[in-house]
């Protein structure tokens, strides 16, 4: 029976719009979709959010908070929107991909295709014709004559065996999963430990701020006492020149750290992933909880178990190994299962009573490549040694983080005593010498030493106070804290 497709010319339209699709067509279009703006604005959906929390809005392309925010919301807005994060996620979806790329090799290959040809080879005439089955019966095999045929048809194929290698890909793609996971985890973890970082950097340089504003408020009034003195005769031009002097140098030392304390938030907006203007405005919150080990060994036992760097490069170390057995599956052979249907016609009148189809089995075996596969071989066992030495500077270079950590921990609270002990004597030694100061018998030249001492002192224990919660955090960072909780600082408060 035959089922005639008088119409096959439908086979060429994908064909077609393929070939004349954006580029053909629009040429001027089809390029300006690659200007950075147009992809820019193709893919604004997909930005980051900011932490629900959060205040949000746009500044340009970039997303801003305009609200006092505290310690917690900070974290979850870092993890929610710095690029660093979001590189991160991108790798992963990556490695996702890879994987779904190494399963399809498990699934068969099928394809179709439409050829015209057109000669007079005898070869050719004779193969196309008896697929046509239109063989003339009178044939001349040495002169046939003109041959024109179009062929459509479907080609399947499926990999029977491989050596092992479509197994060990998929096995080392599910490993690049994992590491770009734990990659996600290092991010993280850094990410974090940053986060309480630049907070308390702007915290510390608002309270130098606050500081440096108190010394001009002393000043100024001591200014004026000195100025009503001079004018009664009762103080020295000098004194008086020398108190202008340490004003000036007081409200110098205001505009410093107020600059300073704008580089402290655009720091930290930077690591949040967003826009610095309008400022961040962060808000004081001095609870930070963090269930870390008191000391140094437990430290280590931790990190051991939990830093992300050290999980990552054993998974790599894996992969390596995985990477060998792979190269030497060059080895061995490789079996396909293919198989092919198709119709020919010289009009593109095909017809089902002249179908074709053809199923086999194909065995590929490399005899000799050059040494090739033993090449491929060595380099992955250099790859697996390096990775064995990168195994052990990862658990050496955690160790020493780690100590470093808790040395600069216990270094942060003796340093914290002895700056409030420094800052009740400056505050003591700043008030006797005011009363000889102003009963007699001390100069301007010592109050002015005193009143300076104060402030430095004063500036020591601000960063001294700070310091120790850095350094938590840091000890936290170094265990791999903050990779363990993964949810961005929930016992912050």
């Amino acid at each position: 029976m035959k089922y005639p497709v008088r119409s096959a010319s439908f086979l060429w339209l994908p064909l077609l719009v393929g070939l004349l699709g954006p580029a053909g067509c629009f040429p001027d279009k089809h390029y300006s979709r690659y200007a950075y703006d147009a992809v820019q604005a193709d893919y604004e959906d997909a930005r980051p959010r900011l932490s629900p929390l959060a205040e949000k809005q746009r500044t340009g392309r970039s997303r801003a908070v305009d609200r006092p925010v505290n310690l917690k919301e900070i974290i979850e807005i870092a993890l929610a929107n710095n690029p660093d994060k979001m590189m991160a996620i991108a790798r992963i979806q990556k490695a996702e991909a890879d994987l779904m790329r190494t399963n399809a090799a498990f699934f068969p290959a099928i394809g179709f295709y439409t050829e015209y040809m057109e000669g007079d080879a005898p070869s050719a005439y004779l193969f196309k014709k008896i697929d046509q089955r239109q063989l003339p019966q009178q044939t001349d095999f040495n002169r046939p004559g003109r041959i024109e045929n179009w062929e459509s048809g479907l080609t399947g194929r499926l990999n029977l065996f491989n050596g092992g290698r479509n197994l060990l890909n998929r096995m080392m793609a599910e490993t690049g999963v994992t590491i770009s996971r734990l990659d996600r985890q290092v991010v993280e973890n850094s990410l974090v430990a940053s986060a309480i970082q630049a907070y308390y950097n702007s915290l510390a340089a608002k309270a130098f701020i606050d500081i440096a504003r108190e010394s001009v408020a002393t000043v100024e009034s001591q200014l004026r006492v000195m100025n009503v003195r001079y004018r009664a005769g009762g103080a020295l031009k000098s004194d008086l020149l020398s108190l202008e002097v340490r004003l000036a140098e007081a409200r110098q030392a205001v505009v410093d750290s107020e600059n300073q304390y704008r580089i402290a938030l655009t720091a930290l907006s930077n690591v949040m992933g967003v826009s610095p203007e309008p400022p961040i405005r962060p808000r004081e919150a001095r609870v930070l909880t963090v269930r870390v080990p008191k000391h140094y060994l437990g430290g280590v036992a931790f990190a051991l178990n939990h830093r992300p760097e050290l999980k990552k490069v054993r998974r790599q170390l894996v992969r390596s190994r995985m990477n060998i057995d792979r190269a030497r599956a060059g080895y061995l052979p490789r079996l396909d299962l293919q198989g092919k249907y198709y119709v020919d016609d010289p009009d593109l009148d095909y017809e089902t009573d002249r179908e074709n189809w053809t199923v086999g089995v194909m065995l590929n075996w490399d005899i000799f490549t050059g040494f090739s596969t033993r090449a491929e071989e060595l380099k992955a066992k250099a790859a697996l040694e390096e990775m064995l030495s990168a195994d052990r500077k990862t658990a050496l270079s955690v160790k020493m983080d780690v100590k470093n950590a808790y040395l600069n921990a216990e270094a942060a609270k003796a340093r914290l005593e002895v700056v409030r002990a420094s800052v009740a004597a400056a505050e003591e030694s700043l008030s006797l010498v005011k009363k000889q100061y102003e009963g007699g018998s001390a100069t301007i030249t010592r109050y002015l030493e005193a009143e300076l001492d104060r402030n430095r002192a004063r500036n020591r224990a601000a960063a001294a106070y700070y310091d120790q919660d850095k350094a938590i955090a840091d000890i936290a960072r170094a265990v791999g804290y903050w990779a363990k909780i993964s949810a961005g600082g929930s016992e912050i408060k």
